[in-house]
């Protein structure tokens, strides 16, 4: 293991975990009860407790390269995001679930470009993004575009969903979609009704 990550774990039990071992001793006993599913990127710039301001039990978390949401239909096979999303509808009963994209988002530029060779698995899942693709050629603005335009795909991926789709139509669920723009340190929230995405800092 890296020394750095070594030197990290130890910051953290000996600084962070003894101001907060009440809350963490406290989350173990009450059990977890996030309101909140994130489902964001993996890329390393995007940091879900940095972006919220949220603390340990706040989020439920799931993230994967372009945050992507495979079908209800079990037509990718078994995957461990759809059992997340099952989890924490189903199990948690989280009321909101937040959809989270991002610019410059490396998903989207592999579904133009192409994924390493012989990455199978990488291949397979960047074509669940085929829906939210424009026609090229790949310039900035087209790659922004789509990255908005997969947020979209991904909640109504989400309304496919049986055990979503009865929650929202119930007013128990509520769906939201975010584009983290990296570079300004702005999120832009998805308004249903102007179809459009709208600073959320104003």
């Amino acid at each position: 293991m890296p020394d750095e990550l070594v030197d990290k774990l130890k910051v953290f039990r000996t600084e962070y975990f003894p101001i907060h071992r009440e809350k963490f001793v406290n989350l173990v006993k009450e059990g977890q009860q996030p309101k909140i599913l994130f489902l964001g990127c993996s890329d390393s710039r995007v940091v879900p407790d940095l972006l919220t301001s949220t603390e340990p039990g706040d989020l439920f978390v799931i993230r994967n390269v372009g945050a992507i949401v495979p079908p209800y239909d079990g037509s990718y096979g078994i995957h461990g995001t759809t059992a997340g999303i099952e989890f924490a509808v189903m199990a948690l009963q989280v009321n909101t679930i937040v959809v989270c994209g991002h610019s410059h988002c490396g998903a989207a530029s592999l579904a133009y470009d192409g994924v390493p060779k012989n990455a199978v698995n990488l291949a397979a899942w960047i074509k669940l993004l085929d829906e939210a693709l424009l026609p090229p050629p790949k310039t900035e603005d087209l790659l922004r575009r789509v990255e908005k335009r997969s947020i979209i795909l991904q909640l109504e991926r989400l309304m496919g969903y049986p055990m979503i789709y009865e929650r929202v139509i119930a007013k128990q669920l509520t769906l939201h979609g975010w584009y983290y723009v990296i570079e300004k340190g702005e999120i832009d929230i998805f308004d249903i009704e102007k179809k459009c995405f709208i600073p959320a800092h104003r």
